[in-house]
């Protein structure tokens, strides 16, 4: 990786798995040490980085750690926050600098460096982009209850939580196995969805997938307040019907 005013920096979106260090593909790391200047997201209501978090022992002094705020999905001004952070990645762009922007999980999937990769594409269409993929939460839950998400001939939907019960019976009947992302905020009505349509024996609650926080609940009718968190999911087996378009 380069740092010359001569050039214009490659941006690295770098997917760093979903907690776990020693699932940092061997590509991440490289990636990683050898960028100039890191960029994070740094959600408001935290204190640190959860990517940072992840890779903090490989990170080296010298690297420059650029914090970009990002707000919630339904915060208002969300739009700005994104581009002003495209405009302080660009930046170093311009100078030369190699970027490597971080997001646990992969960068493609449910990721905020899609805001910032269409941002940079905007400002800085010349830039030349490199997005090395990273194990998702959604695999590595899968790994850790033990749960195949699709076989041969099988669909897979994975959506965000906040869907309801008419979506949700659709998207069970279609799809051998759905997954709904970031279940916290809207646990206790998808919860009550699912008991409506007879899935609660058919899912599992996992959170902190690959951290020391991690935890698999088979019975979703046993989840407690303790045990809700932002990085949580559930996995439903549906009930597809024969009719399959």
């Amino acid at each position: 990786m380069t740092q010359d005013s001569n050039k214009i920096g490659c941006l690295y979106g770098v997917g760093v798995g979903p907690g776990d260090p020693e699932l940092l593909t061997l590509k991440a790391l490289k990636a990683i040490q050898a960028a100039p200047v890191i960029c994070v997201p740094q959600a408001a209501n935290r204190r640190e980085s959860y990517a940072l978090s992840i890779v903090k022992d490989y990170v080296k002094p010298e690297q420059e750690i650029l914090r970009a705020p990002f707000p919630t999905d339904d915060a208002e001004g969300a739009a700005q926050v994104w581009r002003e952070a495209s405009e302080m990645v660009t930046e170093r762009l311009r100078k030369g600098q190699d970027v490597a922007f971080l997001t646990e999980g992969d960068p493609m999937l449910y990721s905020t460096f899609s805001y910032v990769l269409a941002g940079v594409q905007e400002l800085c269409p010349e830039a030349p982009i490199r997005i090395i993929p990273g194990v998702s939460s959604v695999m590595a839950a899968a790994a850790s209850c033990g749960i195949s998400l699709a076989t041969h001939g099988q669909r897979l939907a994975i959506l965000p939580a906040a869907y309801g019960l008419d979506d949700l019976s659709e998207a069970t009947s279609k799809f051998d196995t759905v997954v709904l992302m970031k279940v916290s905020p809207d646990i206790v009505k998808t919860l009550a969805d699912l008991e409506e349509l007879g899935l609660t024996r058919q899912t599992t609650y996992v959170r902190r997938v690959g951290t020391d926080r991690e935890k698999v609940i088979k019975d979703v009718t046993s989840i407690k307040d303790e045990d809700l968190d932002y990085f949580s999911l559930l996995i439903v087996k549906g009930n597809p019907t024969g009719n399959k378009e």
